[in-house]
């Protein structure tokens, strides 16, 4: 059994389209969706490559996750939170 996890650009309403795609895919048997950090994750028999160019074929931009993505995932939660919370002045 393999795991495949991907960074997909996607908004809200892209989250039915991913898992619908993917479960066309034989061998699939868990996709796991978080779309505040766009990261999905694959587990099962299928190859990585196959599961890549399906996503890809649905119109949603995807690549392999990465220790970047980890990083600046982090890095725009924090600095989110942070701004969530200032007070701004407009002139």
């Amino acid at each position: 059994m393999e795991i495949v996890e991907l960074k997909v650009e996607m908004v809200g309403i892209h989250e039915k389209k991913l898992r619908k795609c993917l479960s066309k895919l034989k061998g699939i048997e868990k996709v796991e969706v978080d779309g505040n950090s766009q990261k999905v994750v694959v587990t099962g028999y299928a190859h990585k490559n196959k599961i890549l160019k399906a996503v890809r074929r649905s119109g949603l931009k995807a690549d392999f996750w990465s220790a970047q993505n980890e990083l600046l995932n982090a890095y725009v939660s924090t600095s989110y939170a942070n701004s969530r919370f200032n007070n701004f002045t407009f002139l």
